[in-house]
């Protein structure tokens, strides 16, 4: 019976423990916890949340602030030079760099001074900066000679620092300069060439331009003066073989003769001859009654002080041109020089600003007058090339300048109705810029006794007839 029973226990434990094994799987509590996985889907789904912010990288826009470089070329869109005359590049903390040829030494130093300080006067007027950069203003001596221009002009050319100049005064100067100047791409502006062989179409070097008047014009109106005004009917002419001299006493003698005059002699002498007493007695013989004599100081000063020891010409009138109006001249005529006659710019004829500019002018430099007649000339030139490099020129946003050379020589060739001291500057195919106004001077004794150029014309083209003094 025992084992009867016993049998019984042991049988309910195995089914037991078999119920056991087989209950397990049912706890379906954690098999619907193991979805704890399907919370893995929880966070990607906020995960969308996030690049649903993601719009922000739409902010990524911000690199089209690279914009800027379309107006200001940086490192995103480098300035390329495709000027076919090159350029000149300006640091950001470098000059605008203009050169002068002018003559500033020797005995027509006055020449040269003037039109500096013309230039001078422009930069300051313009508070010494261009484009945001300082101008640096500097240059070389050309010696009123062919072979000091060939030398001024073959130093500015190296200097690839340099993006314009102004010069000449001479003409003999530009003529050798410009060839030089224009192979190096610089384009140059002279307040005072006057010679027709510059801006002659079959002659003229691309790259040169000029405020100052063509001798065509100044010469006729010379001419006018003496034929109709002084009513003389014999002339004589003396040149120094200059193109400037020998030009203009060309176009003197040729509308002279058209208007009904004789020249009894066309004369020469040479740069640096003293006596002039040979060449005098030779145009004595023909009893002219005036000569015209468009040189330089030097010369043109021996001429007039020892014109009155010639048998003949005690009495004959002298008339001189732009290139002898002044102070200079004077001490070196001595009083011979009281009575005479120029040729030269109408002061009065100028803009409003003239005035202005001769009292800045008479402060800053310190002087009873005007040394030559081409400062306001210069000031206009300087301008013209101001606004040719402005519309000429490159700017990075760092401040560095890229100044296109033909570009540059383009937008000066452009230039109309600029409103200049001297009138409206515009310039013709050739390079003319000047709006001509010329008149007739003469000195008086008390301009002499001030070493002092006469500063009112006592006639001019349309005005009055002249009085005599």
């Amino acid at each position: 019976m025992k084992s009867k029973i016993l049998i019984t226990a042991l049988v309910i434990v195995v089914l037991a423990l078999i119920a056991t094994a087989c209950a397990a799987p049912t706890p379906t509590p954690a098999p619907t916890k193991a979805p704890e996985p399907t919370k893995a889907p929880a966070a990607p789904t906020s995960a969308p949340a996030a690049p649903t912010k993601a719009p922000e990288p739409t902010k990524a826009p911000e690199p089209t602030k690279a914009a800027a470089p379309t107006t200001a070329p940086t490192a995103a869109a480098k300035f390329t030079c495709t000027d076919k005359l090159g350029c000149v590049d300006i640091a950001p903390n470098d000059p605008v760099h203009i050169a002068y040829a002018f003559v500033v030494s020797g005995s027509d130093a006055t020449l040269g001074t003037d039109t500096k300080y013309g230039v001078e006067l422009a930069i300051d007027d313009k508070g010494g900066k261009l484009l945001g950069h300082n101008i640096k203003f500097d240059g070389q001596d050309s010696g009123c000679s062919a072979e000091g221009g060939q030398t001024a002009g073959t130093k500015i050319a190296a200097d690839k620092t340099i993006v314009a100049v102004v010069g000449t005064n001479c003409s003999s100067e530009a003529r050798a300069a410009m060839p030089i100047l224009n192979q190096a791409g610089l384009s140059m502006v002279s307040p005072s060439n006057t010679a027709p062989d510059l801006t002659d179409p079959t002659k003229r070097v691309a790259g040169y331009f000029r405020t100052a008047h063509n001798d065509k014009v100044q010469g006729a109106v010379a001419a006018e003066f003496v034929f109709k005004q002084l009513k003389v009917t014999k002339a004589a002419t003396i040149h120094d073989g200059s193109i400037y001299a020998k030009g203009l006493a060309e176009v003197f003698a040729d509308s002279f003769k058209k208007l009904g005059g004789t020249i009894t002699a066309a004369e020469a002498v040479n740069v640096g001859d003293k006596d002039m007493k040979p060449v005098l007695t030779r145009i004595a013989a023909g009893k002219p009654d005036l000569i015209f004599y468009p040189i330089f100081i030097a010369e043109g000063g021996f001429i007039a002080s020892q014109i009155r020891d010639v048998p003949g010409l005690e009495k004959t009138a002298m008339m001189g041109a732009d290139g002898i109006f002044s102070p200079d001249f004077l001490k070196a005529g001595g009083k011979n020089t009281v009575g005479m006659f120029w040729s030269s710019p109408n002061f009065e004829a100028f803009g409003g600003g003239y005035q202005k500019l001769v009292d800045a002018y008479l402060k800053k430099y310190n002087v009873k007058g005007t040394l030559a007649p081409f400062h306001a000339h210069a000031y206009d030139a300087a301008n013209i090339i101001f606004a040719a490099i402005e519309k000429a020129t490159v700017r990075d946003a760092d401040g560095t300048l890229h100044v296109q050379k033909q570009a540059l020589r383009d937008a000066l060739q452009a230039t109309k109705d600029f409103k200049g001291i001297t009138g409206n500057v515009t310039c013709d195919a050739n390079g003319d810029c000047a709006d001509p106004k010329i008149a007739i001077y003469q000195a008086s004794a008390d301009d002499f006794s001030k070493n002092v150029m006469p500063k009112s014309p006592v006639w001019f083209p349309g005005g009055a007839d002249y009085k005599p003094k």
